[in-house]
Formats: C-alpha cells, sequence, structure tokens
C-alpha cells in the first residue's frame, strides 16, 4: 500500500505538517525531559541524552510512518501520529508527544487532537479513534477528554514505572460523538 499524502492541518496555534529531515535539528535542541518521559509510561532508567542520532531516528521514523505529523508552534514542539489505520473497519488509534516541557498546558494538545480528530473522521471516514494513556497522566487524560473521547476500560498493571506497575487507561471515541461532540461545542 502506497503511503498516503499527508494535508497540512492548520488551527488557531499550531501547525501540523509532515516531517522532513531537516526536523531532526530542532528535535535534537528539545532534548529529553524527566517528566516527559514519565508521562509516556517510561522510567528514570530509560532516560538518555538526546543526540543527533536519536533525533536523526526520531525524524526517519515518522517519514516513514503512514500518518505522522510535526506539530509546529512557532517552532517544533512534538509529533502526532494515528497509528493501526484500518480503512476496512475504520478505526485507528491517536498517539501525541509534546516534547518541549515549556510548551505543555497551554492547550497545544487538545488542539492538535481536535485537527487529528476532524482529519480522521472527515477525511478518513473513521469510524472509531482510540487512545491509550497512563493512569497518572491527569494532563493527558483531561485533555482526551475536552476532545470528547471516553474512559472504555483498563488494561491492569499495563506499564512498570519506576519499579511500580500503573493501569493503561483505554479511551476512545465513535464517530457520532465526534459529531455530537462539535454540536455541542458550537452551541457552547
Amino acid at each position: 500500500m502506497a503511503k498516503p499524502v499527508l494535508p497540512i492541518l492548520t488551527g488557531r496555534s499550531v501547525l501540523l505538517r509532515p516531517p522532513r529531515r531537516e526536523d531532526a535539528a530542532a528535535r535534537l535542541v528539545l532534548g529529553v525531559h524527566p517528566e516527559i518521559v514519565r508521562m509516556y509510561g517510561g522510567s528514570s532508567s530509560d532516560i538518555r541524552p538526546m543526540t543527533a542520532e536519536a533525533a536523526e531516528r526520531w525524524v526517519l521514523g515518522l517519514m516513514k510512518h503512514g500518518y505522522a505529523w510535526i506539530i509546529e508552534a512557532g517552532s517544533l514542539i512534538g509529533h502526532v501520529r494515528l497509528d493501526h489505520v484500518d480503512l476496512r473497519d475504520r478505526r485507528a488509534s491517536l498517539a501525541i508527544g509534546i516534547e518541549d516541557f515549556a510548551r505543555l498546558g497551554k492547550g497545544l494538545g487538545t488542539e492538535t487532537i481536535r485537527l487529528v480528530q476532524q482529519y480522521a473522521f472527515g477525511e478518513l471516514g473513521l469510524h472509531r479513534l482510540t487512545v491509550r494513556v497512563v493512569e497518572y497522566n491527569y494532563r493527558a487524560i483531561r485533555a482526551y477528554e475536552k476532545c470528547g473521547f471516553v474512559v472504555e476500560g483498563r488494561e491492569r498493571e499495563a506499564a512498570f514505572v519506576d519499579g511500580q506497575w500503573y493501569d493503561d487507561v483505554m479511551m476512545g471515541m465513535l464517530d457520532r460523538e465526534y459529531s455530537m461532540h462539535l454540536g455541542m461545542r458550537g452551541a457552547g
């Protein structure tokens, strides 16, 4: 299957665009923040300094991915992907990573999620979109809830972080729920 040509998705504060090789330099500058690694479900022992080679691998992996965008908010701040895109069953999972710690908590993740939802449910015609997030990542859970995702369940003790087990929270949204959520946002 040929890799799709992804559109540029433009919001008020963020621009989502396909990755390019020169993004490695910006990713290198962002480095690795311990709290971000933890929010992804990583342990402190997993933290390694960002190297030019690791930044290059990061960008090349995104470039090979069928549905991956760079998140820009004046500069590169992270990426967002649609994984496991199944156009027959009309479903996919969403993954977002904001690597710039100073830009967290400013609504940029929520805006990014909404742009990708619009593409997934509109352009791709998906029926279902899912996310999974480690239970203590309250900021991400709130952002997903603001975008209309609902908790569908938990995968108990799925993440082993710094010597302790944590659940993964499974969240999802259906196309009709997306339409209703849009209507509620427009009315409010």
